[in-house]
Parts: structure tokens; C-alpha cells; sequence
């Protein structure tokens, strides 16, 4: 020994969160917690649906939502049993919503997108009894599509379409119901039983049903609320579907468990119908995917619009271009706009900006854990923890985790570990002050000439060139690298033409050479699921067929 002390090295600190947080989870079910909220709020405003001017406060909703309950009550309908709904964007669609969880019913939220082979597959998948549908929506003939499935799904006994005979049967049924029946179904369930069923997107495969419980999605809606800042004085406008999380997790619930208002601009996206309800009904909260902010702020007339009531909202579905974000902030006035992350498997929010975060890490991150949950970054092959700033597969735990894919053990056991950690597939960094930045796919990483690159930097960068709305990066093959980048990219109006060589020189010195795109696409839109997910694996197909790569593609899977 020479006497010299040796400092041991400080700790690395993990990629690991937790939410603590003073305020309480909620141990109702979803039925005593809109009771609640109308004893404390009977006469304010609880849904406007702008096309058609219906509105209801909260004592008028519930009047409606405990007559439909009764309705399903007086037809049979059981704890437990599956009620589909397909429909877009409606006031009925949230009346459901709150009549199935009073009786304990499970509610199967069915894609407005669907065609008849995906219909069929989810009524006998999930074994629904009862369909509730519209007649037609757009270009879909519902009860036409529901007529050639029927009888192929052996556990569907009644369709009931929206606006028809069977709908006011139904309703007619529940205003003879007996009230102490409905309280009596209401008193018998508890915050852990399932209440919802949402399929997964399906760009590969089937759709999994993944199941959700009261506790789940209550307490999610509540804490998104909470972070936004709601109160009974909030009218939240919401475009997005109800069919997903964002709609009636997001949307719903976070407004009924803080006594807002929510506000139907239109059955489906339309961004001068959504400018429109904001400025008509002084929304003061906005949400949307990234390309539903992208359409709002470009359409010809936004400027006209009075948007100046907009406080907050929440921009989440996708990956959130930190340029949309900054124009939303800066032109939307949404001072307090806050991005989302999660999967309809969470409930679906695992980390959250705050509204009191600086700009700079609302547009570069997706925020911090959310309350009472954990989350962690795991090496994908290992399995171990990663230093914070290195990158690794985002896992969430608690009480957001979904119960399970209905029916389906075995595809619950390849997400959901044995400790309860839901392993996501995204890959994601996160910085000491525990704030998340979504790096991209771990399936969506491109390895060209052994680079692993991951799309979403390269999105980030597009956005930066002045006549680029919106861009999407992916990988096809190539018989040199095994991979070349195909960026697609959709022009503002009036805007010179892109090309692979004007783009290669707009990115040269800033961009390293291998990530530049080789190919460049100029298209009107992407192929999206209706929740606002970019299809890459169709998009990948299409580019091979467009640039003519089958040989490439045929090479690299040989």
C-alpha cells in the first residue's frame, strides 16, 4: 500500500422510472364515477356533437346513459358479455360507452375501417352477442357488410342499428326498465373486472384484442386530464376516434372524471370541421395526431379562425415532428400543449410532458413516467437495464397494463414478461431528468451496409426542409447494402418538386452520407390505420413495386 485513496466510481444511474405522486389512484368503476360527477356538476355541459347541434349536460346524459343501460339490461345483456360497437365518431357511440360499463357489459370497440373479413373476424374472436352499429359511414355499407357476415359468427344474436326501429326498441325497452335493476348490476362490479376490448392495428396478422379493465383506463383518463390541467370549466374538442384510446380514454374519460365538456367536431377528421367546433364552441383543448395538426395548419383558411380560447391539448397516436409541434405551439396558441406516449396495451399513457415543461423538451421529448406507473429501457437481447442516454426497448408496469389479448395466452406471454413489465417494441433514450425521446421501431430499424439508422431521425430532419409537410422514412431492399432509405413526402401547395438529387444536396453537410435517402416518393398520403399509425410494411411494398426493386427484394430473401 503506498497511502494513495482510490475514489470509488459514482454509480451509473439506469434507464428506470417511477411516477410517485401524492394524488391517489381511483377505485371506482367507470359507472360511479360519472355518477359522481353529475351530482357535482348536473347542469353543465357534457357532449355537444357540432354537425348535428345535440347537447346534453351531465344530468341529461345520465338520463340517457341509464335508459340505454336498461335497454341492454331488459335484452338479456349480462355482465360479462361482449357488446360491439361500429360507428364512427357519435354522441351514441359515448352513450354506449358509459351504458355497457354501468351493467358490467365489455365493450368491443370495432375499426370504422373494417371490411367484411376483419368484421367477421373480430365478432367470432371476441364472441359478441350484441352489435351495435351505424347503417353507413362514408363509402362503408355497415348494415349491408353485418348481413354477410351474420351468419358465420355463432354468438351474435341481436344487431342493432343506429337511428332504426331495433335502436329505438331498445331505448323504448329501457325507459319501462326498472331503475333498481340498473343499480343493482351497477353495485355487483368491481374497478378490476374488463370492460373494454380494442383490437391492435393489425398491419401484420390478425388484430389481438387487448382487454382492459375499469381500473386500467379510468385512472388513465383521469391522470391525462390531470396532467392537462382540466377542470370543469375545459371544453375538450376531440377529432380523433373513439374506436381508440385517444378518443374515449384520452377524450371521455379524462372528461367526464374532471367534469368537462366533450365536443364532437364530425363523425370522421376533417380539418375545417375541427378549426370550426374550436372556434364555435371555445374549446380549450385540442387533440390530434401529428398529420391531423399538419392538416389543421394548412388548411387554406386557417388563418381565419378564431383560435384563441385553446389552452392545452394533447398531440400523441405517432411519432410528433418537433417542427408541427413548434408551429402548433407558436400559430394554434396552445401554450400548454402536451405530447402523449403509450399503446392501446397501456390504457394507453406511460409518459407525459407537463404543461409547465419548456418548449425545448415538449418538441424533443415524449416526457416524463406518468403517476403510479414504472418504466424502464431494456437491452432487447439481454433483457438487463441500460445506462440513461443509451438507447433500449421501452417496458411499462402498473396499473395501465392491460389484462391480457382476449383469448389469446400465448400472444399476452410475447409482450407481457413474467414480472408484468409490457415490453413495447419501441426503442427510446432517456435523459437524467428521466425524460423519454422515442427513437423509433425496433422492426423499423434499417441496417444498410451494416449502419443500423433509425427512420425517425431522418422524419425529424425532413421537416426541417421549407417545402416538406410531412415525411415518413423507411427501408428497401438493395442488393450492395441489403437496405437503401426510401423517404416518402407529402409538398405544401405550390412547391417545386422534390426530388433524390434536390434532396441529397438540402442534406449534404448536414445529414452523414448513408443517412440520405437514396429514393424519394412524392405522394398525397400515407397508407394510415384509422387511429393515425403509418403503415410501413405497406409502404415497403409499395416502394419495391414503384422503384421496380423485386430483384433487390428477391435477393435479400432468398
Amino acid at each position: 500500500m503506498n497511502g494513495s485513496q482510490h475514489t470509488p466510481a459514482a454509480p451509473v444511474r439506469s434507464s428506470y422510472a417511477s411516477g410517485t405522486c401524492d394524488v391517489p389512484l381511483l377505485g371506482d368503476t367507470i359507472g360511479d364515477n360519472f355518477d359522481r360527477t353529475v351530482a357535482a356538476h348536473p347542469d353543465r355541459e357534457a357532449l355537444v356533437e357540432v354537425q348535428t347541434g345535440r347537447r346534453w349536460t351531465y344530468l341529461q346524459m345520465r338520463e340517457d346513459v341509464d335508459v340505454l343501460a336498461l335497454g341492454l339490461l331488459e335484452s338479456g345483456v349480462a355482465k360479462g358479455e361482449r357488446v360491439g360497437i361500429w360507428a364512427p365518431n357519435m354522441a351514441e357511440w359515448t352513450l354506449l360507452q358509459y351504458a355497457t360499463a354501468k351493467i358490467g357489459a365489455i365493450l368491443v370497440n370495432i375499426n370504422p375501417s373494417y371490411r367484411m373479413h376483419e368484421l367477421e373476424y373480430v365478432l367470432e374472436q371476441a364472441g359478441i352477442s350484441v352489435l351495435v352499429s351505424a347503417r353507413e359511414f362514408k363509402t362503408s355499407n355497415y348494415s349491408g357488410m353485418i348481413e354477410q357476415v351474420r351468419g358465420n359468427c355463432s354468438r351474435l344474436r341481436s344487431v342493432v342499428l343506429i337511428g332504426t326501429a331495433e335502436w329505438d326498441g331498445l331505448l323504448e325497452a329501457g325507459r319501462r326498465g326498472d331503475a333498481a335493476r340498473l343499480a343493482e348490476a351497477q353495485a355487483a362490479l368491481s374497478p378490476d373486472d374488463p370492460i373494454n376490448i380494442q383490437y391492435t392495428s393489425g398491419t401484420t396478422g390478425f388484430p389481438k384484442g387487448a382487454t382492459l379493465s375499469h381500473h386500467n383506463i379510468l385512472n388513465n383518463g383521469y391522470f391525462v386530464g390531470a396532467i392537462c390541467g382540466y377542470t370543469p370549466e375545459d371544453r375538450v374538442c376531440i377529432p380523433v376516434p373513439f374506436y381508440h384510446c385517444f378518443g374515449m380514454v384520452m377524450g371521455n374519460l379524462a372528461c367526464t372524471s374532471h367534469g368537462c365538456t366533450m365536443v364532437i367536431p364530425a363523425p370522421g377528421f376533417d380539418p375545417e370541421a375541427t378549426l370550426e367546433a374550436v372556434q364555435r364552441e371555445r374549446c380549450t383543448s385540442l387533440y390530434g395526431v401529428p398529420t391531423m395538426f399538419i392538416a389543421e395548419l394548412n388548411h387554406r383558411d386557417f388563418a381565419a379562425y378564431d383560435l384563441s380560447s385553446l389552452r392545452t391539448g394533447i398531440m400523441a397516436g405517432s411519432p410528433c415532428p418537433v417542427e408541427v409541434m413548434k408551429q402548433v405551439v407558436s400559430l394554434m396558441e396552445m401554450e400548454q400543449v402536451t405530447i402523449c406516449y403509450g399503446m392501446t396495451e397501456t390504457s394507453p399513457v406511460s409518459t407525459q410532458t407537463r404543461v409547465d415543461d419548456s418548449l425545448e423538451l415538449r418538441v424533443s421529448t415524449v416526457g416524463r413516467v406518468h403517476p403510479h406507473l414504472e418504466i424502464k429501457l431494456v437491452d432487447p437481447v439481454t433483457g438487463l437495464t441500460v445506462p440513461r442516454g443509451e438507447a433500449g426497448e421501452m417496458c411499462t408496469r402498473g396499473y395501465s397494463v392491460m389484462l391480457g389479448y382476449w383469448n389469446d395466452a400465448e400472444k399476452t406471454g410475447e409482450v407481457i414478461d413474467a414480472a408484468r413489465w409490457m415490453h413495447t417494441g419501441d426503442l427510446a433514450v432517456m435523459d437524467d431528468d428521466g425524460y423519454v425521446n422515442i427513437t423509433g421501431r425496433i422492426k423499423d430499424m434499417v441496417i444498410r451496409g451494416g449502419e443500423n439508422i433509425y427512420p425517425r431521425e431522418i422524419e425529424e430532419f425532413l421537416y426541417t426542409h421549407p417545402d416538406i409537410v410531412d415525411a415518413q422514412v423507411i427501408g428497401v431492399p438493395d442488393v450492395k447494402y441489403g437496405e437503401e432509405l426510401c423517404a416518402w413526402v407529402k409538398l405544401r401547395d405550390g412547391a417545386e418538386e422534390v426530388t433524390a438529387e434536390s434532396l441529397r444536396a438540402f442534406a449534404t453537410g448536414k445529414l452523414a452520407r448513408y443517412k440520405i435517402p437514396r429514393y424519394v416518393l412524392v405522394v398525397e398520403d400515407f397508407p394510415m390505420t384509422v387511429t393515425g399509425k403509418v403503415r410501413k410494411v405497406e409502404m415497403r411494398e409499395k416502394s419495391v413495386q414503384a422503384l421496380d426493386l423485386r430483384d433487390a427484394a428477391a435477393v435479400r430473401n432468398a
